[in-house]
């Protein structure tokens, strides 16, 4: 267990080390159970989180603000458009300000080549910790969240078989953030993880360089397929999701034009019967239901999906208390 996290950014997962990550889980465990038990644990208290979001959310917003108030704290909602940072906060005021004001800062800025760099640019002028709760690199917490449901379900997950797949959708061009966080998290645990798309949906090459580096270290594997059946053939858990193709067009026409040409890649009931008996289907929602997956799959026993939403509350509580 590591006690030194105190302070710490998280704006990747691969900036904390292995034993970090499962001090995080410990602690998500932890507090997972003490709310199980109606177990006050304020934390927290008198802590304020300033939470500044550039993009739209539900489980976000929702879990991290129940959180701080279950940790005895404030979540304090900062709406990007309707503040002075529309009209020329920079991030380096942000930071220092915001560092003065408050315990913490959380960050959502999704915005293609924009919002990765802003979140690391508001934590060098920052004097608290900032965690990103998604950019156009990283999901993290999002990440954690599906680590500490696949321990929960299937204990010691070294050597087991998950396939993260793009999957059609037809809503909006999604980032690329949930995909890479995956990728990196999932190797660096030993499981052998599938990355499966159509060509046009590669992940940046550098995320994917990385992966292997983790894979190799871990004793996992990391296999890039391009066949929407063979991802799933025999996976102990399927993790099929739509990201946008921004490494081949950062047009949203021309890539939702590529994307149709894809419609049938739909996690279906023929599909989940391909995977290993016992597979868990995973996603981080919002799922276009009948586009992305099928009614049957993401409410059928397969479907682990409200227990991953759920946990998401439990590890963003752990990395808060650990490092605020």
């Amino acid at each position: 267990m590591q006690t030194h996290l105190r302070g710490r950014d998280l704006v990747s997962t691969q900036d904390w080390t292995i034993d970090e990550i499962r001090t995080v889980l410990e602690a998500a465990r932890e507090l997972k159970l003490r709310r199980a038990l109606g177990e006050p644990h304020a934390l927290l208290r008198d802590k304020v989180l300033a939470m500044l979001f550039f993009f739209s959310s539900t489980r976000t917003r929702a879990s991290f603000e129940a959180g701080m108030a279950q940790l005895g704290g404030h979540a304090q909602f900062i709406e990007a458009s309707t503040t002075q940072i529309a009209h020329g906060d920079t991030a380096v005021e942000i930071g220092e300000i915001l560092g003065r004001y408050n315990d913490g800062i959380a960050i959502r800025n999704v915005d293609w080549e924009v919002g990765n760099a802003y979140i690391r640019d508001v934590a060098l002028a920052s004097r608290v910790p900032v965690l990103n709760m998604q950019c156009d690199w990283f999901h993290p917490f999002q990440a954690l969240a599906d680590l500490f449901t696949i321990v929960e379900r299937r204990g010691d997950p070294r050597g087991i078989t998950v396939d993260v797949s793009w999957a059609y959708a037809a809503s909006y061009q999604k980032p690329l953030s949930v995909p890479q966080s995956l990728i990196l998290l999932l190797t660096r645990f030993g499981m052998n993880v599938r990355l499966t798309h159509p060509p046009e949906f590669h992940l940046r090459p550098e995320v994917l360089a990385q992966a292997a580096v983790n894979a190799e270290a871990s004793g996992g594997s990391l296999h890039v397929l391009d066949d929407f059946d063979e991802g799933f053939s025999g996976a102990d858990v399927v993790y099929p999701k739509s990201w946008g193709c921004m490494l081949t067009t950062t047009d949203n026409e021309e890539s939702a034009g590529i994307a149709a040409r894809y419609t049938d890649w739909i996690a279906d009931e023929r599909r989940i019967g391909l995977a290993a008996p016992d597979a868990g289907y995973m996603h981080c929602l919002p799922a276009d239901r009948g586009i992305e997956v099928a009614d049957a799959v993401i409410d059928g026993p397969h479907s682990w999906v409200f227990d991953e939403a759920e946990n998401r509350l439990h590890v963003q509580k752990a990395v808060m208390a650990l490092t605020m």
